[in-house]
Order: C-alpha cells, then sequence, then structure tokens
C-alpha cells in the first residue's frame, strides 16, 4: 500500500479527502487472505496516521468513516465465501471419515484404475473460456495481457487501451456464448470416436465455467449466464460418454501478479474476487487459499459427478500434498458412494504412480508403460484455447499419435477450442469426424485393447517426454504398433508400403514373442483376402489394392501369445 500511495504524487501534494483516499485505496494490491478485503480498513487507518500532520480533524473522521464503509461493503461476499468454504471443508472431512479412502499415499494407492477408462482410449479435452473472447496468442492471454515485457501486453495496450480503463474482467460481457448448444458437441464428440468428454471447469484465470455457489465471478452468473460445465455432462452422458472435468485453479494464485506492478485494475479491490490474489509463484500458498482451492473443485464433484478429475500442473507444490491427500481421499469415497469408477489425473510427480493417472502434456511415451497412463494434446498447435490464427494437425498425425498411445498403455485426450460465440470451428470439426470415420473402420485393433508383449517395431524414434507433440519424424510402412485382445493380435501400420506387402519382422518364424502358428491374417475395413506367408524375415503380407482408408492400416492376426496379465 505504502509504494502504491507513494506512486501516486497528486496524493501528497493535495489536502487528502474521503474521495481521495477512496480512490487511492481502490488502486492497492490485497495481500493476506485470497480476498481478505479486511486489509483495505487496515491499509488505510495506516494511510491516515502517516497524513494526520496534512489533515484537518474533519476530513479525518469522514476518512475513517468512509474506510470502515469501504471495509464493511467489501468484506461482506468475502465473508460470506469464506463460511461458505469452511463449510465445505468439514463436509470434506466428514466423507473422508466415512471411508474406504483415507488421505493418505497408501490409502490412495489402493485404487484401481477403472476399466472403462482403460477400455476408451480417445477423449476430448475442452479448452473454453473468456481468453477465447481476445482470440489473440494462446489461453494465458489474461496473464501475459499484465506483463509489461510480454508482445501480448503490447497488443492489448494498442488494441484495447491500457489495462486500467479496459482489463481482462472487461472481456466478460463480451463472452455471450450465444450459439453454443451442448447436445451438438456431444454429437459431434460422439461421432469422433471419443469415449469421454473432459470440459475445462476453472482455467488459471479463474472464473469457473459453471454454476460455482463460492464465487460471483462465473459462467453461470456473468458473460453466458449459463452453468456450461452441467449442460454439457447432462448433453454427454445422454450421447453415452463418459463426462469428466478439469481444474486448473492451483496456478490462479500467481496468476494476475503482473498486473500489481503498474496502473492496472487488478489493483482494484472490486475485482479482487476475479484477480486475487496475484501472489507471487515462489511463495507457497497459504492455507486460506488452499481451503478455497479445495472446496472449489470438491464443489465440482458434488455437483457434476465426474468420473475423471484432471488436474495441471502447479499441484506439485509442496503446499498442495496435504490438500491432494484429503481431496483424493474425498473423491474416491464419493466414487464409491455413487458406485462408479473414478479416476485423477496428474503431471510430473504430484501424486505416486498408483494413486491416480500419469497425464503428460503435449507429449507420448517412447515406450510401453505397464501402468495406464494418458497424453493430453491439441488440435491446435499454438494454443489450447480458440485463437484467430491457429495452425491445425493433420487427422492423420492425430490418429499416428492415437495408435502409439495406445499401443504404450496409453490414451489420447485431444483438446479443441470453440470460439467466444460458442461455435467449434470448421476445420476442428472436419479433423474431429475424419478421426471417427478411421476408427470407425479401425474400432475392435483400439477400444478395449490391451498392450502386447512389445509396442511395436520400425525404424521411427518417437521423442518422449511433454512438449515433444510434433518433434517426432513422418512415420514409414516399417513402424508398425501392436494392440491385442485375448489370443488375437492387432498389428497397424502406421504408412502404406509403396510395393503393397507389410512385413512384421516381430512375428518371424521362430520369433520368441510367439511360438504359436498363425492362422489367420485379415486387414480391418476390408473383405477382400490377404496372401500371407511366415518365415525367418518375418510375417509378409499382401494388401488389397484399395485402401480402407488414408490413414493407419490394421490387420487382425490370429491366434499369438498372450502377454502377462493381458486382458481377455
Amino acid at each position: 500500500m505504502r509504494s502504491r500511495i507513494n506512486n501516486l504524487g497528486w496524493i501528497r501534494s493535495r489536502n487528502e479527502t474521503p474521495r481521495h483516499l477512496l480512490l487511492a485505496l481502490s488502486g492497492t494490491k490485497l495481500t493476506g487472505r485470497w480476498t481478505n478485503m479486511k486489509n483495505v480498513h487496515a491499509t488505510s487507518v495506516a494511510f491516515i496516521a502517516e497524513q494526520r500532520p496534512r489533515m484537518g480533524s474533519c476530513n479525518r473522521r469522514l476518512a475513517v468513516a468512509f474506510s470502515a464503509l469501504l471495509m464493511l461493503i467489501l468484506s461482506v461476499p468475502a465473508d460470506s465465501e469464506d463460511k461458505k468454504v469452511e463449510e465445505s471443508v468439514k463436509k470434506i472431512e466428514g466423507v473422508i471419515a466415512q471411508g474406504p479412502y483415507q488421505a493418505s499415499w497408501d490409502s490412495l494407492e489402493k485404487i484401481k484404475v477403472p476399466k472403462w477408462y482403460e477400455d476408451a482410449k480417445f477423449g476430448i479435452f475442452i479448452h473454453w473460456g473468456v481468453y477465447c473472447v481476445p482470440a489473440f496468442d494462446n489461453e494465458w492471454y489474461p496473464r501475459d495481457m499484465y506483463l509489461q515485457d510480454n508482445h501480448v501486453f503490447r497488443y492489448h495496450l494498442e488494441t484495447y487501451g491500457p489495462q486500467s480503463k479496459f482489463g481482462y474482467k472487461d472481456f466478460i460481457p463480451m463472452f455471450k456464448a450465444e450459439k453454443f448448444n451442448a447436445d451438438q458437441w456431444a454429437e459431434l464428440f460422439r461421432k469422433s470416436g471419443a469415449k469421454y468428454v473432459v470440459p475445462v471447469a476453472e482455467h488459471h484465470d479463474g472464473f469457473p465455467m459453471y454454476a460455482s455457489d463460492l464465487t460471483e465471478w462465473c459462467a453461470a452468473k456473468m458473460g453466458p449466464k449459463r452453468d456450461v460445465v452441467g449442460e454439457l455432462a447432462a448433453a454427454v452422458r445422454k450421447e453415452g460418454l463418459h463426462f469428466g472435468a478439469s481444474s486448473h485453479r492451483a496456478e490462479h494464485w500467481w496468476f494476475f501478479n503482473g498486473g500489481t506492478s503498474f496502473d492496472s485494475d487488478v489493483n482494484d479491490p472490486r475485482y479482487a474476487g476475479l484477480y486475487g490474489p496475484a501472489q507471487s509463484d515462489k511463495v507457497q500458498p497459504n492455507h486460506a487459499y488452499l481451503d478455497n482451492w479445495l472446496a472449489r473443485i470438491a464443489e465440482i464433484v458434488d455437483k457434476y459427478h465426474p468420473e475423471i478429475v484432471w488436474f495441471d500442473w502447479w499441484i506439485e507444490q509442496p503446499a498442495f500434498k496435504p490438500y491432494l491427500q484429503k481431496f483424493g481421499a474425498f473423491y474416491y469415497n464419493r466414487g464409491a458412494e455413487w458406485k462408479r469408477e473414478v479416476a485423477i489425473n496428474y503431471k510430473n510427480r504430484a501424486f505416486p504412480e498408483h494413486a491416480a493417472v500419469l497425464d503428460i502434456e503435449r507429449g507420448q511415451l517412447d515406450t510401453l508403460r505397464p501402468i495406464f497412463w494418458q497424453t493430453d494434446t491439441s488440435v491446435g498447435e499454438k494454443s489450447w484455447g480458440y485463437i484467430k490464427d491457429e495452425k491445425s494437425r493433420t487427422p492423420e498425425s492425430l490418429i499416428d499419435e492415437l495408435v502409439d498411445i495406445v499401443s504404450k498403455n496409453g490414451c489420447l485426450l485431444l483438446n479443441i477450442g470453440p470460439k467466444s460465440d460458442g461455435t467449434i470451428p470448421d476445420e476442428v470439426q472436419k479433423i474431429l469426424l475424419e478421426m471417427g470415420k478411421w476408427l470407425g473402420v479401425n474400432a475392435e485393433a483400439i477400444y478395449a485393447t490391451r498392450p502386447w508383449k512389445v509396442y511395436g517395431e520400425g525404424p521411427t524414434k518417437v521423442v518422449g517426454g511433454s512438449f515433444k507433440d510434433t518433434a517426432t519424424s513422418g512415420y514409414t510402412a516399417q513402424d508398425i504398433r501392436f494392440t491385442a485382445k485375448g489370443d488375437t493380435l492387432y498389428a497397424i501400420a502406421l504408412a502404406w508400403p509403396e510395393d503393397g506387402k507389410l512385413r512384421i519382422k516381430s512375428l518371424a518364424a521362430g520369433s520368441e514373442l510367439t511360438k504359436r502358428r498363425i492362422k489367420t491374417v485379415q486387414m480391418l475395413g476390408s473383405k477382400a483376402p490377404v496372401k500371407w506367408t511366415r518365415s525367418a524375415d518375418g510375417l509378409i503380407v499382401e494388401l488389397p489394392n484399395e485402401k480402407p482408408s488414408g490413414y493407419p492400416i490394421a490387420l487382425r492376426i490370429f491366434p499369438v501369445d498372450r502377454a502377462t496379465a493381458q486382458a481377455e
């Protein structure tokens, strides 16, 4: 507060009045509790004491009165929300006490990955929020527009004016979602071949896309004035798909901190419910913020009964550990109560590997992982949310990635970014429908399969790790991936061989991978018979002239030796 007032030279050069004080206070950065409007009063009293020699007694009395009034007005919603958070935390603790899961890693590691999840293989992720209104650069626009050395800051200044006059909050009325139709979205997702859908319930910007009882700053009360998550949950389930939700709120602790270093609306206490607490990312969140984080994610669970809860990376901070354990126990107990299999997604090492499902952002593994895992990536190469100049990936590259991931015991959560009016870009729809066509032909080689003894063969090396989704070079006809069901093996070639002959070295006569005599080889999507021979060089398959699709081709091969612990 002191440094903020020192920067306002006009305050020191005048006889301060309550009006001047109110204006000064409205630009202060509030700390402590994530809203904690009571700091306004404390700060203003300190300011008045500092200015006492310069102020008349009448002005001092009026200033104190204004300060008390401001504190009262601004603290009412904060106190109300704090009470709701306290009640929520007590309810969470009650659910944990009932069991069967307790708030410890040992207890949480007893959870089993849902069978439906292992069978699903392909899901849709949805990044849709206020950030799609400017539709510039990426979904971190709300943070970058307040970082003075960032090109987004300059773009915002030139396009919308100074951040003190037009801040992120001013995009909310422009976020109308007037063409949003949850039923149409869900139908598209089903046609894409996806088996589960995970919308972002709250992103780093702190604007929930659901009907929250813990904040006024949400899509049900502002902007679209619709419970987007609720509508999607109903529509997705009506299409027979599984429903999940993601929370990226952990990062909100520091997401708007750039706006505290200059004259911006982030400093205005009227908007602390959206922008606060705007702390340093070098500082661990306090208990009040963590309680609020826990209450919000529990609210999503209880309102919408998601079968997956997806978390972004910052939950790996040490301060979150006991809260993750609490949430895990609460959520898994809720799943047991609902008699529904549920799962948590995490990044890096935020959870022990058996307590939740590992998620790798914009990347994949370069080897088979015995424990089930997931990749989340996006149709757009530049952004998770909609932007005007997006570069989209091709259907072929996404299908190749899906096949590679499934062969390594993973699943693909593919993101799309709808426009602010609620429509999904035509190009994105076409990509999803192309994937759906391929999955319609090759469904049995993907859904409900399990990894084989090896994930595949071929010369192309996948670049493993996060943010490597476009780093792997193009696949060849020698790049083959395996999936299995019982005694049946599916060999999926990631390109069509120029000579029409597919060579599978892993199935050569005498191979240690399978000693059984192969009886049948068929190509999915084709009724034409295939000729094949098996020798020391491999299983050689002469493919029909007509391709079932322009994408990877799948062969059904029976019988082969099973992988250990392979599902029937």
